[in-house]
């Protein structure tokens, strides 16, 4: 228990956001642990399957609903925004030009959870030069939290409609992380909710996840189609997909409140050239040592190469007509590993639909579809 006065802790509390803005954190808020409201629709969320493959999900249970379970004595939970949006993010550009990967705009620079995470001790640290006796645990998706729950209960924001935490000044384009404390810190105002009847992010998803207000079928949403599902993607959300090779912001690009988004002053979160807005074609060429060497520091590298190949398979799937596109999938049969290859086959059926429907009569194309299609490495439509 802290030894410092209500005074002393009230103080305590606004150096603490002053110190999180030094940090880099362009917001600071501070909630109790209470989120036994929150443990009811948790508990529908799973047993509705809508984790999908995210085992750690059912294995954590309600522990994702009692901060004090994960750091014993926890009283407090400080947590913080730091925005993402890169400069020229080219999102409109990217996502309709075809031959283009799209990767979401928060995995274009250096992997954020180390950053934040590095930060938030640095915080913890700070605080502890003040009050000794403190205990003092960070957290970046690195543990069963509530990550939204808590930013609304601290003043971050209000969860919308999309399951995301969205701020009036700032939008969504954000990152949040924990702090766990063991003090009886002041706690600053929930934030209420401020979606009224906009329902666009429901609208514009490609793969209607969002099944009801604040409720998201993992297993639909393109974000965890790419990147959470180590299998096959389903068929009947492949053509969905489009161009979308790692993640999806769609929901985010949509909503109104973004327009008040600013541009971060992180030069870390700024887009490595090696991943934005390239052709979805040279993005395939890549072997595996120069697909590490391309993503080192990136979030991306945690999905792994094969992941990686089976994503860019499925735009260029759905990309437009391409002799090239089918001579480099052709090819790519030959070394593929199994997941990758059915991914293939079905890109390579989407260009034979295609050439059908366009009256392309190419002859060299035509040939080999066929040959695939006899010898069975391509299944038919």
């Amino acid at each position: 228990m802290s030894s410092l006065n209500t005074s002393e802790l009230l103080l305590l509390a606004e150096n603490i956001k002053a110190w999180g803005k030094v940090l880099g954190f362009q917001q600071v808020g501070i909630c109790d642990v209470d989120l036994q409201q929150h443990e009811s629709h948790l508990q529908s969320w799973l047993e509705k399957g809508y984790a999908g493959e995210m085992n750690y999900m059912l294995e954590y249970g309600m522990k994702r609903a009692r901060p004090a379970e994960l750091m014993p004595g926890t009283m407090r939970v400080i947590s913080v925004r730091m925005d993402y949006l890169p400069p020229n993010a080219k999102f409109a550009h990217t996502l309709k030009n075809k031959h283009q990967a799209y990767i979401s705009r928060y995995a274009l620079g250096r992997d954020y959870h180390k950053l934040l995470r590095v930060r938030l001790k640095k915080l913890g640290e700070k605080i502890k030069t003040e009050c000794k006796e403190l205990n003092f645990r960070p957290f970046v998706d690195s543990a069963p939290v509530l990550e939204h729950a808590l930013a609304e209960k601290a003043g971050i924001g209000w969860t919308g409609k999309h399951s995301l935490t969205i701020n009036n000044e700032a939008g969504s384009w954000f990152f949040l992380g924990e702090l766990f404390v063991d003090i009886p810190l002041p706690v600053d105002k929930a934030v209420e909710e401020n979606c009224g009847n906009c329902s666009a992010c429901m609208t514009i998803c490609p793969t209607q996840a969002i099944v009801e207000p604040y409720v998201v079928d993992a297993r639909r949403c393109i974000s965890y189609l790419t990147i959470e599902q180590k299998g096959a993607i389903p068929e009947q959300y492949r053509s969905l997909i489009g161009n979308r090779v790692y993640g999806c912001d769609d929901c985010q690009l949509i909503c109104p409140w973004n327009r008040y988004a600013t541009i971060t002053d992180e030069a870390d979160f700024h887009p490595r050239q090696k991943l934005m807005s390239r052709e979805l074609i040279d993005l395939f060429a890549w072997d595996e040592p120069t697909f590490l060497k391309n993503t080192e520091g990136s979030a991306i590298r945690r999905i792994g190469f094969e992941r990686w190949q089976r994503n860019l398979a499925v735009g260029l799937g759905n990309a437009p007509y391409s002799i090239q596109i089918v001579s480099t999938l052709q090819a790519a049969l030959k070394h593929a590993t199994d997941l990758v290859k059915e991914h293939i086959q079905w890109a390579l059926v989407q260009h034979q639909n295609k050439a059908m429907k366009d009256g392309n009569n190419d002859s060299r194309l035509t040939q080999r579809l066929v040959r695939s299609i006899e010898k069975g490495l391509v299944r038919d439509a």
